[in-house]
């Protein structure tokens, strides 16, 4: 293999670390939870706060990344997330650990979708399918923390060792980065200047795009950080850290599988918004632990779609303003993360988690309609209609 070619790994790796992040700290909230003694609704807030500065991070850099070199960009982002996350680990102050996590969701964000701006541009013949597996990266760390979180935790160690990890694998990824992201890929030296993305930037569809991101993430984020809960107070079991590691497994084979298919996006979206609500209603009914474990499954696959099939059909909309347009839909999943996770603990609180999550899934009412809208929309690449 060619030197040239590794730079795909490491950005990989970053998208995998960002995952083992957001699993690693769903796994984690009923423990720091109890550690700060929060209640549901607390919680929910805590959880939010990373999520608003996920949100906020395409509002500023976004435009950056389009004009700077977006190596550099990652480079950056990362000192900030390792120092992020090793202030975390050395303190448990309230204060510390909220300023932290705020700076962990901005720079995770950033990195997020500069990270597959930079993989689009530099493989553009191969990216389609490098989508599909890189969200899959993403799946692979949410399924793997819950498991290694709940391993130290029933040996004794405190929350707070989540933190060291991701201290540990961003400066792996950053070393990565930093040395094969001096090269080109071979993708950029052949390809032609007709094979270069072309067209205008088209509002209309990303701006739909945003508005599925956005209801689909609010209920991913309202679901995961809440399962355990739901297991464990609701079902009376202690099963709730597998029910996550399922509910993320399930999306590996789903988001390749896009990646695979990418012809067949725009069907495989449509699908996917229509399967998740009714199997989410099905689940807030259910009173048998093994039950809503089984359902996890398919609500996995579904779930696991979503993310590169709006990715997908993205690139047919943004033209060469990928990062913008990955920018402004993740902005998209910030505003849903932080919505629906505050209000998943509220509702929670007053209504039991049960109708919390019923009332999650009621809003994909507003996914099935803009998915139907795209379809409506123009592209730059009419035969990906």
């Amino acid at each position: 293999m060619k030197k040239q070619n590794l730079l795909w790994m490491f950005l990989f790796l970053i998208i995998f670390i960002n995952g083992f992040e957001a699993g690693g700290y769903q796994a984690s909230l009923y423990s720091i939870g109890q550690n700060y003694d929060l209640t549901e609704a607390s919680k929910g807030i805590f959880a939010s706060v990373e999520l608003f500065a996920t949100m906020l991070a395409p509002l500023v850099l976004g435009s950056w990344a389009d004009r700077t070199n977006k190596i550099k960009c990652i480079l950056i982002l990362m000192g900030l997330q390792a120092t992020a996350a090793l202030f975390i680990f050395c303190s448990s102050l309230q204060v510390i650990f909220i300023g932290g996590i705020f700076f962990l969701g901005l720079t995770t964000s950033a990195l997020q979708f500069i990270s597959i701006a930079a993989l689009a541009e530099s493989y553009p013949r191969t990216g389609r399918f490098k989508i599909g597996v890189m969200t899959a990266m993403y799946a692979l760390g949410a399924t793997v923390a819950p498991q290694v979180v709940d391993f130290y935790l029933r040996l004794g160690g405190g929350w707070q060792i989540l933190f060291i990890v991701l201290f540990a694998g961003t400066m792996v990824a950053f070393g990565g980065v930093y040395v094969y992201g001096k090269f080109k890929t071979e993708e950029e030296t052949e390809i032609t200047g007709e094979e270069k993305a072309s067209g205008k930037f088209i509002f209309a569809g990303v701006i739909l795009l945003c508005i599925v991101m956005c209801i689909y993430v609010g209920f991913e984020n309202g679901y995961a950080f809440f399962v355990d809960t739901l297991f464990t107070d609701v079902l009376m079991s202690n099963r709730g850290k597998l029910a996550l590691s399922l509910f993320w497994v399930v999306m590996i084979p789903a988001r390749v599988l896009v990646g695979a298919f990418s012809k067949y996006v725009r069907k495989i979206l449509l699908t996917a918004v229509m399967v998740i609500p009714v199997i989410t209603a099905i689940i807030s009914r259910m009173t048998s632990p093994w039950a809503v474990l089984i359902l996890c499954i398919p609500l996995g696959l579904a779930s696991g779609a979503i993310y590169p099939c709006v990715l997908n059909i993205m690139l047919d909309y943004s033209a060469n303003r990928k990062a913008t347009a990955t920018a402004m839909i993740t902005t998209a999943t910030g505003i849903g993360g932080v919505i629906f996770t505050a209000l998943t603990g509220i509702l929670g609180e007053n209504l039991g988690l049960r109708n919390a999550i019923l009332c999650l899934a009621e809003f994909f009412i507003l996914s099935i309609i803009s998915v139907l809208a795209l379809n409506k929309v123009p592209t730059n690449n009419p035969e990906k209609q």
